[in-house]
């Protein structure tokens, strides 16, 4: 009770400053205007008239990256309980936008409350949950206190614990433990983030390793018209070279367009796509493009806008939803986030269309792909722009090889895939042993 009291003054005091701050940039953005009423608890009547079927699953994917390993989780629950209400949420409208284009098995789709009590309350008795998966580790105090008190069960899915995010919950284990303890049962990915949950106060016999869900979700996004369609929208030839950037922060941009540059050199027909992990970057990044000196570039926003191509060598992809498809036209990749200490990013979206993936080495994040990539010949890391020219250049030079590496992380990803399954298997477990303490209950 008493860090339960200490985490809502805190929230109080947040909410003093944050409010002033997102009520400016929504009236100067607009950003957050579709979102800010059903974060508050006000959700549609046509909505929740929606929320029919039982049992009642609520599947929590804060945003993009997650929403990649809840979608196949929800197709598996959706084939076990043909006739359940699954409700998927999300925090962020780049999360929402993507659920429903890949949770597309779920009855619905809501934002996830903002962490106030009665905003929590009242959601939750709108949704009636019986069982809460939140996937990864997105695990909010009063939410999680108030399904254990109506009696919801909790299952975390597809649970990963960063090193950087392990040295924050350590730091505050005290407050963690209480909220882990409400936990039925966690599924983690890895070995790894089993003992570091452990290590936060679960009890280890509620944790089960059975692997990332997102080698599902990958596999089964690949699809030939998803490449024709790209290929068709940025201009880009059958057999056409192009390095893809993908999910890159402030600092690599520069050096993919002096790699580019040196390219060039030896490639004059090659093409190359830069795709910012934050899209509100995108402005700034093709200024960027423009001052190193390529004047033919152009924005993806342009192209949706009906600008006319005019063969422009340079793509900066500033919407969202592309990153996967636009993977699949690459010759080469460099996935960023990882030549700055980011900790990385997915690696693996590359991979499942037969890429080889460049990165840095800052993948504190992804340490498990990593592994795999590199153990299949798939994944290179590289330390600055020099080791990846070079890199680039000898897979180039070696046609044969490329394609070799490509096709052995394509199979690494594909033999991965199970991992949904068995989380649907340990929700469905969760939810039958529910429903037998229900029944042993004695009548009144």
């Amino acid at each position: 009770l008493f860090w339960s009291g200490l985490y809502n003054v805190l929230l109080i005091v947040a909410a003093v400053f944050a409010v002033p701050f997102y009520g400016a940039k929504m009236l100067l953005t607009g950003k957050y205007r579709r979102s800010i009423g059903p974060k508050f608890g006000r959700l549609s009547p046509v909505l929740a008239s929606l929320m029919r079927g039982e049992p009642r699953i609520w599947v929590h994917a804060v945003s993009v990256g997650e929403v990649t390993a809840a979608a196949p989780i929800v197709a598996a629950l959706r084939s076990r309980f043909p006739g359940a209400c699954i409700v998927v949420s999300t925090s962020p409208e780049t999360g929402q936008q993507m659920a429903r284009q890949l949770a597309t098995d779920a009855t619905v789709h809501i934002y996830y409350p903002l962490d106030i009590p009665c905003v929590v309350r009242k959601v939750i008795d709108l949704v009636r949950p019986d069982v809460f998966v939140p996937v990864e580790t997105e695990l909010w105090p009063n939410f999680i206190r108030l399904c254990r008190a109506r009696g919801t069960r909790i299952v975390m899915a597809n649970g990963r614990i960063s090193p950087r995010s392990f040295r924050r919950y350590r730091a505050t284990r005290f407050f963690w433990k209480e909220i882990l303890a409400a936990l039925d049962e966690a599924g983690v990915i890895s070995q790894t983030d089993a003992e570091r949950l452990a290590a936060l106060g679960m009890p280890p016999s509620r944790i089960q390793v059975l692997g990332n869900a997102k080698y599902d979700g990958l596999a089964a996004r690949v699809f030939p018209e998803l490449e024709l369609e790209s290929a068709g929208r940025l201009g880009i030839e059958p057999g056409e070279g192009v390095l893809v950037a993908g999910s890159t922060h402030e600092g690599e941009e520069s050096v993919i367009l002096e790699v580019y540059r040196r390219l060039l050199e030896h490639r004059p027909d090659f093409k190359l796509i830069l795709i910012p992990r934050h899209i509100e970057r995108g402005e700034a990044v093709a200024e960027l493009v423009h001052r190193t000196g390529f004047s033919d570039a152009i924005r993806m926003s342009e192209i949706r806008a009906g600008r006319s191509r005019r063969g422009e060598r340079v793509v900066v992809v500033d919407v969202i939803g592309e990153l996967f498809k636009v993977y699949s036209l690459a010759t080469v990749v460099f996935c960023g986030g990882s030549l700055v200490p980011k900790g990385g990013q997915n690696i693996l979206e590359a991979a499942a269309w037969g890429k080889v993936v460049f990165h840095g080495p800052h993948m504190e994040d992804f340490r498990d792909e990593r592994v795999l990539l590199e153990e299949a010949g798939a994944g290179i890391t590289v330390r600055d722009g020099d080791e990846l020219f070079t890199g680039i250049r000898a897979l180039l030079d070696d046609p044969d090889l490329l394609r070799t590496k490509g096709e052995a992380g394509r199979r690494a990803v594909a033999a991965n895939r199970g991992a949904a399954g068995r989380y649907a298997a340990l929700i469905a477990d969760v939810l039958r042993r529910a429903q037998c303490d229900c029944a042993e209950k004695p009548s009144h």
